[in-house]
């Protein structure tokens, strides 16, 4: 079966002024669509592939034949990182964590605070494009990673439990080279209900 672009949870506008309504239409409609599109044409010579899942093969990376790994590197990992991606925002959101996770990051940082600043660093400092994550690491630890281009953690044995995109495409409209001011403001929009999920799926 072809991988399917998901519908956003929310309308275009529904982040502003966070995030403005045509960076999430493009972003979306172009952009995460161009990704199934590639990864779906990458695979129609692979019956084999065609029905496992887009975790699987993010998973299992490495083990893919080397004619379409780079394909579904690049395309499947675009495909998986941004189908989280927006789950992991909402309209009306942000502020402090709450539940699970909120004692988490506590434990594990310090404070909420400092998680954030952490968080945001990494974001900063990843040179060109990529993702910032707080995964759960294989041996049971939260930390936050940064990886480039469309990597995700779940390769290296991590799951990912929330993350932001730090392409250009994702803020460059509104905030230019400003990359900092975005990660400070994409806070506005956490999901953390969502991130609680994921950390219970992590946790399992």
């Amino acid at each position: 079966m072809a991988f399917e672009l998901p519908s956003l949870p929310y309308s275009f506008d529904a982040l502003e002024p966070y995030i403005d309504a045509q960076t999430m239409q493009i972003h979306h409609d172009k952009h995460h669509a161009a990704y199934v599109n590639k990864l779906n044409s990458a695979l129609e010579s692979q019956s084999d592939l065609q029905n496992k899942s887009i975790d699987e093969l993010i998973r299992d990376l490495n083990s893919l034949p080397e004619s379409v790994r780079t394909a579904v590197r690049n395309n499947g990992g675009g495909h998986f990182n941004h189908t989280i991606f927006w789950t992991l925002m909402a309209p009306n959101a942000g502020g402090e964590p709450t539940g699970e996770i909120a004692n988490a990051i506590k434990d594990t940082f310090g404070d909420f605070e400092t998680f954030k600043t952490k968080f945001n660093d990494a974001g900063a400092g990843q040179f060109g494009s990529g993702f910032v994550w707080l995964v759960r690491t294989r041996d049971g630890k939260l930390e936050v990673v940064s990886t480039p281009n469309q990597d995700n953690p779940l390769t290296d044995g991590h799951f990912p439990i929330m993350g932001n995109d730090v392409w250009e495409h994702a803020y460059y409209l509104k905030y230019q080279n400003q990359r900092p001011e975005y990660l400070k403001q994409w806070w506005n929009t956490v999901n953390w209900n969502e991130v609680n999920n994921r950390f219970a799926q992590a946790s399992r």
